[in-house]
């Protein structure tokens, strides 16, 4: 089974940038279509991105759509998730996995941390 390991997470001031990355411990990721989700305290658990295999073909969140690049090495077997321009309702815990659209996925990694102050 692959496993999947985020990393990148700290702290920011507001305005600043971060990049995620996603590691897949098996020989290549676990679906055609990987994504970023998010956690903040107190909320559900929501989409952030989505991208192919191939990289051709990538999706957002209204509310990350040109502050956020998702991007993918498969010869690293890593995803990233570049953040700029970061707000402060921006923290929340990251998690990497597989994209099925509205359906999220049943079982998750531990996450990586993301804190913005204002």
């Amino acid at each position: 089974q692959v496993q999947l390991v985020e990393s990148g997470g700290g702290l920011v001031q507001a305005g600043g940038s971060l990049r995620l990355s996603c590691a897949a411990s098996g020989r290549t990721f676990p679906s055609f279509l990987m994504g970023w989700f998010r956690q903040a305290p107190g909320k559900e658990r929501e989409f952030v991105a989505a991208i192919s295999q191939t990289g051709l073909n990538t999706d957002y969140a209204d509310s990350v759509k040109g502050r956020f690049t998702i991007s993918i090495d498969n010869a690293k077997k890593t995803m990233y998730l570049q953040m700029n321009s970061l707000k402060p309702e921006d923290t929340a815990v990251y998690y990497c996995n597989t994209y099925r659209g509205s359906e999220l996925p049943d079982s998750w990694g531990q996450g990586t941390q993301v804190t913005v102050s204002s």
